[in-house]
């Protein structure tokens, strides 16, 4: 349709709101209280426009934008005299007991508040009078509070209570006194927090750990980013600063993250500045071991000759490393550094997804779902962004449905909330134990992972008779399923979630049927198989064997072990893994951060992280995506990984002028080797690619390249960085003036708009697809016509053994992951690792709570806690965190109490 503002025709999409339609016109509006995410409630008075009824109106009326819906031939004045000065006035109310002390708030200079003030003309203050003063909140490690910086636009609770589900913030009033914050003082308790140090427009919450080592993000070096903690994978971009990378911030994606992350995603990036970090190639047993290059590529060139080499791939290492390693010792020694019981579990869920019956469902698949069924996997603490979709499929479902029946618009919060009350979309939490969104849920089951999976075939049956029906069934059990069926055949875009949290492939194999059974003309289902690592992915699709599989090989004994950035310890038990070192002969690490593993090595190879590299990685969905190296490092030792293997593969072939594969050629020969790669290269940038013959510059061009801070080394100013190969981007603000494409975007800056409120200047529209697209390349395709093959060997019910427990681990949101634990923030807020059991086992092995047993074979004693939900014969184990054991997942386990 066609709206006129400021008598120009635009063209505006119908359901939209005015002032969506004047950002997406490029119209410089001013706005404080509407999110594309969180709606509108007119609580800022900001965007006020006038609307005339025709062309000879003259008079108009005043409203508020974000209010007002878009129609047919509608004409607004955005620059009308009443209009401009009603804005202004409602800036200096704001103003008036606000501090104005941008030259010390974190925020200053990518301010929100501040675009809006210059915007609307609001440059002096009249107002001289004692200001309304607060007292600040101590709110944990991660976010900082500066209540007297508040415009009271309530984006925070809104976010934080509406959106994300957390109880422990509010609002408090009295009088004129609008107070934000929890009712004392204490950590924020969702993981999903950092998200107010965006989603405030002014400096209200902060992010705490920039505090740590602040600088101005106008001063950051900048790239566009993958987040590495989860298989989720999260656009992000890093920012450096003197060698450090200084914060993480969300980096806007339309089908996988949005405008969030979680926690561990925007706070987890400290262990690139680690003290723990590989900076150094070693050679031990040596008086001195660290060497040179020339040194360690002569050793290297002795390892590498002999026969017995074998390679073992890594979860977390990009896909152009694992390539280069499988090339260097050759498809038959290269090793997934996993288990073999996730190798298989991760190739079952490959085999499913590969045969394109089913729809791999991204984030946002997962957010405009009607009906959702979580089968077995704890994605609170798995996947918390996907926690996140799945809560927005549930809120969401019902508010479309009520607004559609009474033509409300799908931004209109306020009046959709009041409409909908405690209202929610069918969602069946159906896991071991509790979580969070049970909150939520409309059907809440706890049962062992052969039951959950028993539950997930009588569902598949009651939604298709011609599927087996369970024998000895369980009556409950066939209710709740008939329960879930029937609100699955009422939705038009269920989505399955499960993953291998249970470690139990019938699992897997029912969450299949369930959304097999639903694919048909009548629904449209997909499926979402969570992953453990940022990369597990990219690595089972090249259908590697485990490494436990190296025992069974001719080359087990007296071998070369050549390691990439993986902790064995981590994924298999420590009896094992200490096995697989007595009979390697050498063991070669490849790795960025200290770790047990690395403690084996004879050799040791400082890696890059994401932070220093470029590369690729596969997400739980299929979807490759490209990160680019944020800075380069000082020690100059450290290096991508698959750069080490080049040179590694030309030392080994004694060649001594050979030439290492580019990042761009190591992808187009995964694609000719491994046919299952095919387009991945598309999802990089061209290292050639230039705007007018320039670079991008990763640096804004506010950035303050003279500093004082290396005056005791030099007082001149310092060379800029150069790296190896070409590169589409530069290490200076010097380069291409303009905007980039969306999808190439170090940053997100635009004229008047310093703020991270500026990505909307590189969007179609609010909320929308970026102008151009994101480069990802889906690996698995749809294929319509072709028919399932399902799953029919139902296991048999879950019997509990008498003094044995079924093991299984338990992950905790924000840190078991193995990088993340690294920043001091979150290893702070990590509870203590402890033992699960059901209250009768408890009971039967008569402990309580905080007395010590011990599993066996495991060798540390950690203290039970007692769950009333978890079924009875399971056992719960902290997984990833600091200090723990890795079990064999999903066997039988002796406990002893201490």
């Amino acid at each position: 349709m066609t709206i006129y503002i400021d008598n120009k025709p635009y063209e505006a999409k119908a359901g939209k709101n005015l002032l969506e339609a004047c950002l997406a016109a490029g119209i410089n509006l001013p706005y404080f209280c509407w999110h594309p995410s969180l709606g509108s409630v007119g609580a800022c008075r900001q965007c006020a426009v006038k609307v005339f009824k025709d062309e000879k109106d003259t008079q108009g009326r005043l409203v508020m934008s974000c209010m007002e819906g878009v129609r047919d031939g509608v004409r607004i004045g955005v620059e009308e005299a009443t209009a401009k000065a009603f804005r202004e006035q409602v800036i200096e109310w704001m103003m008036t007991n606000h501090p104005h002390d941008c030259p010390v708030c974190d925020e200053g200079g990518s301010c929100h508040l501040q675009d809006m003030t210059v915007m609307t003309g609001h440059d002096y203050r009249r107002y001289h009078y004692k200001k309304r003063t607060y007292k600040n909140q101590y709110l944990g490690p991660l976010i900082n509070h500066e209540m007297n910086r508040c415009i009271q636009c309530y984006r925070c609770v809104r976010y934080y209570h509406d959106y994300a589900g957390g109880d422990d913030l509010n609002v408090f009033a009295a009088h004129n006194h609008v107070y934000f914050g929890r009712d004392k003082d204490g950590v924020l308790q969702s993981p999903f927090s950092g998200n107010l140090a965006e989603v405030c427009p002014t400096g209200v919450f902060t992010d705490k750990t920039l505090k740590e080592h602040y600088t101005r993000k106008w001063d950051l070096t900048m790239a566009p980013s993958v987040c590495t903690h989860c298989s989720v994978g999260c656009n992000i971009t890093a920012g450096e600063r003197y060698g450090k990378l200084r914060c993480v911030v969300n980096r806007y994606n339309e089908e996988v993250n949005g405008y969030f992350l979680c926690d561990r995603g925007r706070f987890g990036y400290e262990f690139v500045n680690s003290e723990n970090r590989v900076t150094q190639p070693l050679i031990r047993g040596r008086m001195s071991e660290a060497v040179s290059e020339e040194e360690l590529m002569h050793e290297l060139s002795v390892l590498l000759s002999q026969q017995k080499l074998v390679g073992i791939g890594s979860a977390r290492a990009s896909l152009e490393s694992n390539f280069a390693l499988r090339q260097l010792v050759g498809a038959g020694n290269f090793y997934a550094g996993i288990s073999e019981t996730e190798a298989y579990l991760t190739r079952l869920i490959v085999q499913v997804m590969q045969e394109g019956t089913l729809h791999s469902a991204s984030l946002k698949d997962i957010e405009q779902a009607d009906a959702v069924i979580v089968l077995g996997e704890d994605v609170w603490n798995t996947a918390p962004m996907m926690a996140l979709a799945v809560r927005q499929a549930a809120m969401k479902t019902a508010a479309n449905n009520a607004a559609a029946q009474l033509s409300l618009p799908a931004w209109h919060d306020a009046a959709i909330k009041e409409l909908v009350q405690t209202d929610k979309g069918f969602l069946a939490n159906i896991t071991v134990a509790g979580s969070p969104i049970d909150n939520i849920a409309q059907v809440t089951v706890h049962a062992v992972p052969d039951d959950i999976a028993r539950l997930g075939f009588a569902v598949a049956h009651e939604l298709s008779n011609t599927l087996p029906a369970l024998a000895n069934a369980d009556e409950k059990l066939l209710q709740t399923a008939r329960q879930i069926a029937a609100a699955l055949q009422q939705s038009k875009h269920p989505v399955i979630v499960s993953g291998l949290s249970c470690v139990n492939s019938a699992v897997i194999r029912a969450a299949f049927d369930i959304a097999a059974a639903l694919n048909n003309t009548h629904w449209k289902a997909s499926v979402a198989y969570v992953l453990p690592e940022c990369n597990s992915m990219g690595l089972a699709l090249m259908q590697a064997p485990s490494a436990e599989r190296i025992f069974d090989s001719s080359n087990a004994n007296d071998m070369t072990a050549l390691i990439l950035e993986n902790d064995l310890y981590r994924y298999l038990p420590q009896a094992t893994a200490d096995a697989f070192f007595s009979r390697c002969s050498n063991v070669i690490a490849l790795d960025s951060i200290h770790n047990n593993t690395t403690e084996k090595a004879q050799v040791l190879i400082p890696a890059a992280t994401f932070a220093e590299a470029d590369g690729s990685m596969v997400n739980y969905e299929g979807r490759t995506q490209h990160y680019y190296k944020v800075f380069i490092p000082k020690e100059g030792h450290i290096k991508e990984s698959f750069h080490w293997l080049n040179s590694m593969r030309i030392a080994k072939n004694n060649r001594s002028n050979g030439h290492g594969l580019s990042l761009d050629e190591l992808l187009h020969e995964a694609e000719i080797e491994m046919p299952v790669f095919e387009g991945v290269h598309d999802a990089m940038l061209s290292p050639h690619y230039s705007i007018h013959g320039e670079h991008i510059p990763r640096e804004p061009h506010r950035y303050s390249g003279r500093t004082a801070m290396y005056a005791n080394l030099n007082v001149s100013e310092q060379k800029p960085l150069q790296e190896e190969g070409e590169s589409a981007f530069g290490f200076t603000m010097e380069g291409f003036k303009g905007q980039p494409p969306a999808d190439a975007a170090p940053f997100f800056w635009s004229p008047g708009w310093n703020s991270g409120q500026s990505v909307t200047k590189y969007q179609q529209e609010p909320g929308g697809a970026f102008k151009g697209h994101i480069p990802a390349v889906q690996l698995f395709h749809d294929k319509v016509d072709k028919a399932p093959v399902f799953f029919k060997d139902i296991p048999e019910a879950f019997v509990a053994r008498k003094q044995k427990w079924l093991v299984l681990p338990q992950y905790h949101v924000l840190a078991s992951g193995e990088l993340s634990s690294y920043t001091k923030a979150l290893a702070s807020l990590l509870p203590e690792a402890c033992v699960v059991l059901s209250e009768t086992d408890a009971a039967l092995l008569g402990v309580r709570d905080g007395d010590k047993i011990r599993v066996h074979p495991g060798t540390t004693a950690l203290p039970v806690k007692v769950h009333l939900s978890l079924a009875n014969g399971v056992v719960l184990i902290s997984a990833g965190l600091p200090g723990t054991e890795v079990y064999n997942w999903g066997d039988w386990v002796k406990i002893e109490k201490e």
